[in-house]
């Protein structure tokens, strides 16, 4: 089960190396080509609510094997893909298996741990994760140095192929089953959040159909607040929203959707500074995040159980203030530093966030009953994954719109690249402050 949400995970993130050799390949942008990963996060949002209803009416070890098998179909459609159309189609279909993967795994682990052990336990559930995201751009530009691109999913297709024979025989069925009827309309409502982000992200370009954009954001706007009214008034919603009522939970959304923006914005934005200011290649800004991900996968264990003995609270202000230091200083020198500093200020923000965004989820899990816990762990990675696409999206639009502008008034277009990067550190920064202030507002459980 891990080693299935640690390759799913990782091909999330290690695309972004890749974007440059497929702005080439399809003839895209870059505000196209972030859809590959955009895209896909705000697919997996919309199946994350699906989750609880799917591990209370189908057997885990089917729902575990038709997981494995969509993204298996998906990646070999990426692999043969003749344009971006088709590949953004197996890239939804990977996405549709990893929204239903994420909750679905973290809910088995907390229901078949103990309260006081759970932090440990998720410390390692949040190892895999946070350095599967990590590692992502790592493998990919490992991978690319001896490759095409399509090899990077031809690996990912052979892992799960053998996978799926071995969970055949080793997946058991651990999660009590409770029939109930699935809400369509839920699912469709939840859409708008997609037509949202799509509408944001047409900010700042050239040519769009005003009246059309419009008409997709009032629609989505009214999707989205449909589904939250639908959820509160039906007896068995399809997201039980209802768990929103306990304020140290909704903290722990908060706090889990900061630190998650902090990581998944490091893996991708990081790798394109790389190669566009330092001018490095893809294998070294893939090799460059080396240090962060071995970092956050030697403490995600070590937090878990650290959360289990001093609390929660102050584990997570340790690594509240790790992120802001590593925003911070960015966001003083602007996109000025080499690659060695950039390495470790990659490396601080990536070990913050092993000790904030599974002890987040822990604590939230903990502040629920436990019939509660699949509907709890949906809305955190729901929101979460919400969250960590708008933060993708805005710094995408804040990068190339500020380079745009600069380039506009006459600026080279490396002095105009550097503009851009300096305003999405300083945008970082003010965001991760708020995480702060929601990390100081939190109230240690009793237990």
């Amino acid at each position: 089960m891990l080693l299935g949400s640690f390759t799913m995970s990782i091909s999330q993130s290690s695309i972004s190396t890749a974007y440059p050799t497929l702005m080439s390949s399809f003839g895209i942008d870059a505000s196209t080509v972030q859809w590959l990963t955009t895209g896909f996060m705000l697919i997996m949002c919309v199946m994350m609510p699906v989750s609880p209803w799917l591990l209370s009416n189908v057997k885990f070890k089917q729902l575990f094997l038709a997981i494995l098998a969509i993204f298996d179909v998906g990646t070999l459609i990426v692999v043969v893909a003749p344009n971006f159309g088709t590949m953004m189609l197996g890239r939804a279909m990977e996405a549709i298996a990893v929204g239903i993967l994420f909750p679905s795994y973290q809910s088995v682990l907390l229901y078949i741990t103990p309260e006081e052990k759970r932090g440990t336990t998720m410390g390692f559930a949040g190892l895999i994760m946070g350095s599967a995201l990590a590692c992502g751009p790592i493998l990919s530009a490992i991978v690319l140095h001896f490759s095409a691109w399509r090899g990077l999913f031809v690996v990912f297709m052979v892992i799960i192929s053998v996978l799926f024979v071995i969970s055949l025989f080793a997946i058991k069925n651990v999660m009590p089953q409770k029939e109930s009827h699935l809400d369509f309309l839920s699912v469709i409502l939840s859409v708008g959040l997609i037509g949202i982000l799509y509408v944001v992200n047409m900010i700042g370009k050239t040519n769009i159909d005003l009246t059309l954009a419009i008409i997709i954001l009032i629609i989505s706007i009214l999707m989205v607040i449909g589904f939250a009214v639908r959820q509160f008034k039906m007896p068995q919603p399809l997201l039980q929203l209802r768990v929103l009522k306990d304020f140290n939970y909704d903290l722990s959304v908060g706090l889990t959707g900061a630190s998650y923006i902090a990581l998944i914005v490091v893996t991708i934005i990081f790798p394109l500074y790389y190669q566009n200011v330092l001018g490095v290649s893809k294998t070294v800004s893939g090799l460059a995040l080396a240090p962060g991900a071995i970092l956050l996968s030697l403490l995600n264990p070590l937090t878990g159980k650290l959360a289990d003995k001093i609390g929660f609270k102050s584990t997570m202000l340790v690594g509240m203030f790790m992120i802001l230091a590593g925003w911070l200083v960015l966001s003083i020198t602007g996109a000025t530093l080499d690659l060695v500093p950039m390495m470790v200020i990659a490396a601080i923000i990536e070990g913050g966030n092993a000790f904030v965004m599974m002890p987040a989820v822990t604590m939230g899990a903990n502040s629920l009953p436990k019939e509660l816990i699949s509907d709890g762990t949906a809305v955190i990675t729901t929101f979460r994954q919400i969250l960590g696409s708008t933060g993708v999206l805005v710094a995408t639009l804040i990068l190339s719109n500020v380079m745009s502008s600069n380039i506009s008034h006459g600026m080279s277009r490396m002095i105009a690249q550097m503009g851009g990067y300096h305003v999405v550190f300083v945008t970082f920064f003010v965001i991760e402050l708020i995480g702060l202030a929601m990390a100081l507002m939190l109230r240690n459980p009793k237990k």
